[in-house]
């Protein structure tokens, strides 16, 4: 094989971001920029045997930063690649990724090679982002807005330039003023509570458009700790829930019951045995004790979820006290070193490869199991969290914006296709 010749292979991440190959051994190029490799000679006999020689051949790779990921390709056979994953655990569980990515590069080197590592979040870029997609950074206001321009260098083996000219992402936290912003024709898109749609759905200019998610929602336990700690105590929570009653009275049907951490049709999913509502053998296992905790949320107001969530559970003998908190001091207590909490109502954003179900298991204080399959049985046996619900997303949307189509992969997939009329 030359130097001069490349052979690229399609690497897919968890995340599915395409990554190439150059056989030539010099690089591994994604959209990110350059990739460093670490112990290269093997990477490269590796990588060499596979291409055989060819001008063009392609084969699927998984990449991923943890020996979940390589358990998950070992269990799909095919080769694993893994990125700034901790070699001692690879080594516990054998694992031997056919390349090891140590870092990205960093890009734009013009603007950034000679800031310290250690300054990089603080560098002025943060604030004035370059990069090559269909639209060009404008300016960002800290809490507000950010604003976008089409890019008109769009290449058009791409899609070629997009149809808006510009786009703007506004920043707003409280339900009632984003609504009240979408309603006035001040926003065209907003995120809204499920409740909301109905009252959308009335206004002829507006409609509502929903969409599948990996969002599981569900009660995370501190299983460190007492109450949660005792098994029998988790399973009496969770026999308590009518998760039927959330999805109907809460979610107004946008969504659907989650009997675990994994949506029915998500590649990986592996059915479980649900577990049923019943207060009377919730009350069995508590055996006539009163146990009293906090649970931790996110919010302001009614808190219409909470409340339902208290009531099932008072009925068998727990004393919940809710407590609301804005984003930020509600991660600082859940993901804290300390974790600082005793349970909270947490939905999880998911990942096409199931890495979540890792990162879900560590904060609720359980081994992470070695697979997707094995992780869900434990979600099911361990009941380290008592799964709620599988949301979907909920927009409002102005209807002078056409074109628009969001899925699994979120709200802008296709935001280069979106179309205004006047």
């Amino acid at each position: 094989m030359t130097t001069g010749q490349e052979t690229h292979f399609t690497l897919w991440n968890i995340g599915s971001q395409q990554i190439h190959v150059s056989c030539d051994g010099g690089r591994i190029v994604s959209d990110a920029g350059l990739l460093t490799v670490r112990a290269l000679e093997k990477p490269l006999r590796v990588i060499a045997g596979l291409a055989n020689g060819a001008a063009a051949w392609q084969r699927t790779f998984m990449v991923g930063d943890s020996w979940v990921d390589g358990l998950a390709a070992a269990a799909a056979g095919v080769p694993f690649i893994a990125y700034r994953a901790n070699p001692a655990d690879l080594a516990r569980w054998k694992i031997d990724p056919v390349v090891t990515l140590t870092d990205l590069a960093i890009l734009p080197a013009r603007l950034l090679d000679s800031i310290p590592r250690t300054e990089l979040r603080r560098a002025a870029w943060n604030e004035h982002p370059i990069g090559n997609g269909p639209f060009r950074f404008v300016a960002h206001e800290a809490g507000r807005r950010w604003v976008f321009a089409a890019n008109p260098d769009f290449p058009a083996a791409l899609g070629g330039p997009p149809a808006l000219e510009r786009f703007i992402v506004v920043v707003v936290d409280e339900p009632t003023t984003k609504l009240a912003a979408l309603t006035s024709g001040e926003i065209d898109f907003a995120g809204i509570q499920p409740a909301h749609a109905a009252f959308v759905r009335k206004n002829p200019a507006l409609t509502v458009l929903d969409y599948p998610l990996i969002m599981p929602y569900g009660i995370v336990f501190n299983t460190r700790n007492p109450p949660f700690d005792d098994a029998r105590v988790r399973l009496a929570v969770a026999l308590a829930l009518d998760r039927r009653e959330i999805v109907d009275g809460y979610l107004f049907g946008f969504g659907s019951v989650a009997d675990g951490p994994v949506p029915p049709g998500v590649p990986g999913y592996a059915p479980v045995r649900p577990i049923p509502a019943n207060p009377d053998s919730a009350r069995r296992l508590l055996g006539g004790r009163h146990i009293a905790f906090e649970l931790l949320t996110v919010g302001s107001g009614e808190g219409a979820l909470e409340q339902m969530i208290q009531a099932r559970l008072a009925a068998v003998g727990f004393d919940v006290a809710i407590r609301q908190l804005e984003l930020t001091a509600f991660l600082a207590r859940v993901n804290s070193r300390q974790r600082d909490f005793t349970a909270a109502v947490l939905g999880t954003p998911g990942d096409p490869g199931l890495g979540y179900l890792q990162t879900l298991a560590e904060l609720a204080g359980v081994r992470p199991a070695p697979d997707p399959a094995s992780a869900q049985r434990l979600f099911r046996d361990s009941l380290p969290v008592a799964f709620l619900y599988h949301a979907r997303g909920v927009q409002g949307i102005n209807r002078r914006v056409s074109g628009v189509r969001m899925d699994v992969r979120g709200e802008l997939p296709t935001v280069a296709a979106w179309r205004t009329e006047p």
